[in-house]
């Protein structure tokens, strides 16, 4: 099962080229993942996908070890916001992979793809600073949302 979450897009988002840059495409996936994994103000820790808590103080720090996008069409400015599709390419112990496609506005025609992405993210005891293991409330939580790694095209 895939989350959908819709970003908007910011005019500074845009290159020179009138489309969305490299750099703005990490932070539009930092903002689709953020709002589905991680609690805030709005969402109570547990219950749903959002099981980690990014407020200042927590427990756990979540570390990017590794990012992979790849471009398969400019995303020009758009009003409607983006429907970035968010799931589990991967459970390990201490790790997760979250897997992204990022599509053309819901509703839009025809539906274009513009990229695929994957983060490996490591969870971190604040306190120690050494990764700490995925616990049984946040896997009963993302399990439903594991499947099939995200396919990047051959080189």
């Amino acid at each position: 099962m895939r989350l959908h979450v819709p970003i908007k897009l910011r005019w500074s988002d845009l290159d020179a080229y009138g489309h969305v840059n490299n750099a703005a495409m990490l932070r539009l996936l930092e903002e689709a993942r953020i709002e589905a994994f991680w609690a805030s103000d709005e969402h109570a820790v547990g219950g749903s996908t959002a099981v980690l808590d990014g407020r200042p103080g927590a427990d756990t720090l979540t570390l990017i070890a590794r990012q992979e996008i790849e471009y398969v069409a400019p995303i020009p400015y758009l009003r409607q916001p983006l429907d970035v599709q968010l799931w589990l390419g991967r459970l390990g112990g201490a790790s997760l992979e979250v897997n992204y496609e990022v599509w053309s506005p819901e509703g839009a025609e025809p539906r274009t793809m513009f990229s695929r992405a994957a983060t490996t993210i490591v969870l971190v005891d604040a306190e120690s600073q050494r990764p700490r293991r995925i616990n049984d409330r946040e896997r009963e939580a993302w399990t439903p949302y594991l499947d099939d790694p995200v396919q990047f095209t051959k080189r």
